[in-house]
């Protein structure tokens, strides 16, 4: 049995850096078998848009917002794999504007080959988030399994009138990210121990950062469409937002807060796979640069975990809400734009 003092849990993932999704062309495939839902008035959000969570109206006044996210260690600690397990499932329910109410644990472990205490800790960390964005936890599942992952169902509540999908951005809105990206780059470099311990520290702090102040924040302005950032990278998302808004997105690539090294590691050949699967399927929908390189165009792919909120908010509220959020100690910058040329593509300058 490996002791809770010698494992190093991203030895034992298969996936190594980043816990990314199934890429969206073979999750994609996937969908396109399934027979079509019946239709029913009280789903609100579903699978149409690719969004977040789903969303299916209660009353008039509430409806519960629901979402599952797990996936394998992408930290050696395991209290900090739980915080950021959970943070990142949490995050999809503060993407749709809602207010996380409970969740579920969904965990598999090998049990007789790892220390009991690893669990504890991953579940102690998990415990500690998830009280910490108010919510409770009520129950879960576990199963046996040779390979560790970690994760949460969570349910929240929302005023039905009050929804931020990604599917509703305007042009003329400015775009607001309120974490850096470049998580897949660094957590695939933990692997491969070119980080310091203050670097894991700080990528550490940045994953399990709930983004319950951004949210929040988003509340007193005219935001008109919200998604996080999470396995399929920031131009991923952008070009759901794109394309379930019928709209075009422009992207400001100086503009973009990255974390520290990401350009020097990923030069060093830290890019994931999951970042080259994302470039690959988005990038006949987006118009780079000439003078832009691979490098710097896998960095905007990179497959992120438990990123930020990309935020789509009318022009006049564009700097208020930055200003305020920066004030509340997020890292957000102002990214971009929405535009009317070129519906569901994105241009990068």
């Amino acid at each position: 049995m490996e002791t809770f003092e010698q494992v190093k849990l991203t030895s034992l993932s298969s996936k190594g850096g980043c816990g990314c999704k199934i890429g969206p062309a073979d999750l994609m495939e996937v969908l396109r078998n399934l027979p079509a839902a019946m239709p029913n008035r009280d789903l609100l959000v579903g699978l149409d848009t690719s969004d977040d969570a789903g969303v299916y109206r209660l009353t008039d006044e509430i409806a519960l917002v629901q979402t599952v996210d797990f996936f394998t260690p992408i930290v050696d600690d395991p209290y900090d794999f739980g915080q950021i397990a959970a943070a990142n499932a949490i995050s999809d329910i503060y993407a749709m504007g809602g207010k996380p109410l409970t969740v579920l644990n969904i965990v598999a472990f090998p049990i007789s080959t790892l220390d009991k205490r690893i669990l504890s800790e991953i579940l102690r960390g998990a415990a500690d988030k998830v009280q910490e964005a108010g919510a409770t936890l009520v129950g879960g599942h576990s199963i046996d399994d040779k390979e560790p992952k970690f994760g949460l169902a969570v349910t929240g509540l929302i005023h039905p009138e009050r929804i931020r999908t990604n599917a509703a951005a305007k042009p003329g809105d400015r775009l607001i990210l309120t974490k850096p990206i470049g998580v897949g780059i660094l957590t695939t470099s933990i692997k491969k121990e070119q980080l310091s311990l203050d670097e894991m520290k700080h990528l550490t702090k940045v994953m399990a950062t709930l983004n319950k102040t951004a949210a929040e924040t988003m509340e007193s302005y005219q935001v008109h469409a919200c998604t996080d950032v999470t396995g399929f990278g920031l131009i991923g998302h952008a070009l759901e937002m794109a394309k379930g808004s019928n709209v075009g997105v422009r992207i400001h690539k100086k503009d973009v807060p990255l974390l520290p090294r990401v350009r020097e590691l990923a030069e060093k050949g830290f890019v994931p796979g999951g970042s080259k699967n994302n470039f690959n399927h988005v990038e006949n929908h987006v118009t780079f640069p000439e003078e832009m390189d691979q490098i710097d165009r896998w960095i905007l792919c990179d497959a992120v975990t438990s990123g930020g909120l990309l935020i789509s908010v009318s022009e006049e509220d564009a700097e208020s809400m930055l200003e305020e959020l920066k004030q509340a100690g997020v890292e957000a910058g102002l990214i971009g734009e929405i535009v009317m040329e070129k519906p569901g593509h994105i241009i990068v300058d």
